[in-house]
């Protein structure tokens, strides 16, 4: 049986579920109780869940993890995916505040059993040198494996891991097994990168894939087109069936998230939120 024949299990991230609440604009709290927003998941289809920590964080001054995790299993949602860790290559007080966040995100991830946490670079503008990086990214992975999960780096045009060659350098120089990439299909389409650039990475390379659709063109700055006008799949016009052909040819069988950011789908209930993004992803996915 080839990848492409396989069942594909597709993950909701936080956003796609998290109601009106948008990534780096305030509290990012979703204002639907976990328990709506798994059930609405678990119903539409999705086998796995995503959390960010700061929400998970509220969640847990009503429910422990020993709670949680039974409802993600009422739910049939096998899979857990806890996001974003910031600054982990940094020093100061950057790192001081990344450094509360990791704890709290390993140790969420080994009481849920997540199956990654999503890390980015930096999104200020800044770079730094590749050998900080590289030690910085090791050290988070040994962490990450104490705690029994992964560490996928998501490239983010802007950032300092940008595309996949940078990327690329971190997770090779690292050296750690349970480190890789993590590759959305906005972030190749707006980066520019070519998905035959994709086609060619080392198996085992890619730890997470993440759909969603798009105009060709973006609108406006690139932070502002990636928070408001994301379309779910087969709605714009990227090739997905380019990008996932590219993806199967390095091996992968992981998981695939849907991320769908808009002002649009922040509107709907989350039942009808779960439905869209499951059924329009599904779709794409079994016609590969």
């Amino acid at each position: 049986m080839t990848p492409a024949q396989t069942h594909k299990v597709i993950l909701a991230t936080y956003f796609t579920l998290a109601g009106n609440v948008r990534p780096l604009a305030g509290s990012i709290v979703s204002p639907v109780p976990f328990p709506a927003r798994a059930a609405a998941a678990g119903g539409a289809g999705f086998e796995g869940f995503g959390f960010a920590q700061e929400d998970l964080d509220h969640v847990l001054t009503g429910l422990s993890y020993r709670e949680i995790g039974t409802i993600l299993a009422d739910n049939n949602l096998r899979h857990v995916e806890i996001e974003v860790l910031l600054d982990w290559f940094c020093n100061g007080e950057r790192r001081r505040v990344s450094d509360a966040t990791r704890r709290a995100m390993l140790t969420s991830a080994e009481r849920l059993g997540a199956s990654h946490i999503k890390v980015c670079g930096d999104i200020t503008g800044a770079n730094w040198p590749l050998e900080v990086v590289i030690e910085s990214f090791a050290q988070l992975c040994d962490q990450a494996r104490d705690a029994g999960t992964r560490v996928g780096i998501e490239l983010f045009p802007g950032s300092s891991i940008a595309d996949l060659g940078a990327g690329l350098a971190i997770v090779q120089g690292a050296g750690r097994d349970n480190g890789g990439l993590l590759l959305d299909i906005w972030h190749m389409v707006r980066g520019g990168i070519p998905f035959e650039e994709i086609a060619g990475l080392p198996p085992g390379s890619i730890i997470h894939v993440e759909l969603d659709d798009a105009a060709a063109v973006g609108t406006g700055p690139i932070l502002e087109d990636t928070i408001e006008r994301r379309r779910l799949c087969g709605q714009g016009d990227f090739d997905i069936p380019g990008f996932l052909r590219s993806v199967a040819r390095t091996g992968y069988e992981g998981l695939y998230g849907v991320e769908i950011l808009s002002d649009e789908h922040r509107a709907l209930d989350v039942e009808e939120a779960a439905r869209r993004a499951y059924e329009s992803t599904r779709t794409c996915l079994d016609r590969l």
